[in-house]
C-alpha cells in the first residue's frame, strides 16, 4: 500500500507522485514553537527557537508569497498564513510534485489560518495563486524526520478509518450507478430524487476525494471554479441542468463520466494508507468548508439540497472524531468531552431543520437559522483543531 497524504477544500486538485510525504494536521492553532530557518531573496528567518512543531509565517501580498523560499528541517511543521492586505491573492499552498499537502484558502484581508504538516526531506513547491511576481516558490527540506509512532489505538483508528473510506467509495460507486442510469433514461424527476443520496458518500470523505489528480474538480466542481478551456462535468453540471432545464438532454456523455470517475476514485482508495494526524486535520476540514463557504448555498445553488451535504460533512468528521476519542480521552479527556458535546449540538441544530424525514429546500432556510448553524459548526471545528497537538 502506498503512504499517501490527502488535502482538502481544493477543487482543483492536483497529483502527486507516489513519495514519503506524510500530511500531518491542519487547523486553527497558531501556537508552534519555531525551529525553522526561511529565507526569501534576503529577508530574515520566518521562524526560530526550538521545541514542538517549528513554525513557519507567510504573508500574502499583491506579489504572492513572502517569503517564496523557505528552508527548514524535516518533522512537524506549522505553516502560518496573514493576508497582509492583498486582494489579489487569497490563498497559500504547500505541494510535493502536483498534490497539494496542506493548503489556507478564502483568507481575505486581515484573515490568518494556518496547517501544520510532517514533512520528509526533499523540495516541495509553494503556490499563493494569483500572485504578480511571488505566485510560486520552493520548500526545501533537510535533516532526517523522526520515526513514526507505534501507538496500538493510534493504529487502530488509522485501519478503522481506511475501511470507513473504502466502504463510503464502495457505496459512492453504487449510488451514482442509480443515479446515472436515472439521467440516461431522461426520467427527470427520478434523478432529481437521488441527486443528493447519490453525494451523500462522496461527502463523508471529501478531504480524501479531493486529494486526487483533477477527479474532484472533474466530479464536484461548480461552475465558477472550471478553468479557462476546461470542461465542465461532474455533479453539479448535471444538477443546473436537471434544475435549471429540467432536462437530461445531452447529460448522456456527462452522466458516464461521472460513473467511471467515481469508480476510479474507489479504485484509488483502495492503496491508501493514513496518518492519525491526517484524520484529525480531515475532520476539522470538513467542518471548517461548511462553517465559512458551504453555509452560504453555493454548493448546490441549483437543487438546494445543501443540508444533505452538510449533514454528510458533519457525519464524516463525527465518525473520524469518533475512531481517534479512545486515545483523545486518555491524553486529554476535558477536550475529547468538549468536542462531543459541540457535536450533540450541532447535530441537533440539523434535526430541528428536517422536516420530517427530509431536509427542506435551503433557499427556505432564513438568515438567522444559517448563522446559528454556521456559529455552531464554527465553535466545533475549533477545539477539533487542537485534537492533533493533543495525541502529540
Amino acid at each position: 500500500m502506498s503512504t499517501v497524504s490527502f488535502v482538502w477544500f481544493k477543487r482543483a486538485a492536483r497529483v502527486v507522485p507516489l513519495c514519503a510525504v506524510v500530511l500531518a494536521s491542519c487547523g486553527g492553532s497558531d501556537s508552534a514553537t519555531p525551529n525553522a530557518q526561511s529565507t526569501a531573496s534576503g529577508s530574515k528567518p520566518a521562524a526560530t527557537g526550538g521545541g514542538g512543531p517549528k513554525a513557519v509565517e507567510i504573508k500574502l501580498t499583491d506579489a504572492g508569497c513572502d517569503p517564496a523560499t523557505i528552508k527548514l528541517d524535516a518533522g512537524r511543521t506549522t505553516f502560518t498564513i496573514t493576508n497582509a492586505g492583498t486582494g489579489r491573492v487569497s490563498e497559500a499552498e504547500v505541494l510535493s510534485g502536483a498534490r497539494i499537502l496542506g493548503e489556507k484558502e478564502n483568507l481575505v484581508a486581515g484573515l490568518s489560518g494556518s496547517f501544520t504538516l510532517d514533512l520528509q526531506p526533499g523540495q516541495y513547491s509553494l503556490s499563493c495563486p494569483g500572485g504578480t511576481t511571488a505566485a510560486t516558490g520552493v520548500v526545501t527540506v533537510g535533516g532526517t524526520a523522526a520515526a513514526a509512532s507505534s501507538d496500538p489505538l493510534l493504529e487502530g483508528a488509522v485501519t478503522g478509518y481506511q475501511r470507513y473510506v473504502t466502504t463510503q467509495a464502495k457505496e459512492l460507486v453504487t449510488r451514482v450507478q442509480s443515479f446515472v442510469a436515472a439521467v440516461k433514461a431522461g426520467d427527470v424527476e427520478k434523478a432529481k430524487e437521488e441527486f443528493a443520496a447519490a453525494r451523500v458518500p462522496y461527502e463523508t470523505i471529501e478531504p480524501v476525494a479531493e486529494s486526487f489528480g483533477n477527479l474532484d474538480p472533474d466530479i464536484d466542481a461548480r461552475v465558477n471554479d472550471v478553468e479557462k478551456g476546461q470542461k465542465w462535468t461532474g455533479f453539479h453540471r448535471i444538477e443546473q441542468a436537471l434544475w435549471e432545464k429540467n432536462s437530461t438532454k445531452g447529460l448522456e456523455p456527462i452522466a458516464d463520466k461521472l460513473l467511471a470517475d467515481v469508480k476510479t476514485l474507489q479504485t484509488k482508495t483502495l492503496s491508501l494508507t493514513y496518518k492519525p494526524d491526517e484524520l484529525a486535520n480531515g475532520a476539522n476540514g470538513l467542518l471548517d468548508e461548511v462553517a465559512t463557504s458551504k453555509i452560504s448555498g453555493e454548493e448546490d445553488r441549483y437543487s438546494h439540497t445543501d443540508l444533505s451535504d452538510f449533514e454528510a460533512n458533519i457525519n464524516g468528521a463525527q465518525t473520524t472524531f469518533g475512531l481517534l476519542a479512545p486515545v483523545l480521552r486518555a491524553k486529554d479527556a476535558t477536550l475529547a468531552n468538549d468536542i462531543n458535546t459541540r457535536f450533540d449540538a450541532v447535530q441537533q441544530e440539523l434535526a430541528t431543520l428536517k422536516q420530517g424525514d427530509a431536509y427542506p429546500s435551503y433557499d427556505t432556510v432564513d438568515d438567522a437559522e444559517r448563522k446559528q448553524l454556521s456559529v455552531l459548526v464554527a465553535g466545533l471545528a475549533k477545539p477539533l483543531a487542537k485534537i492533533s497537538d493533543a495525541l502529540g
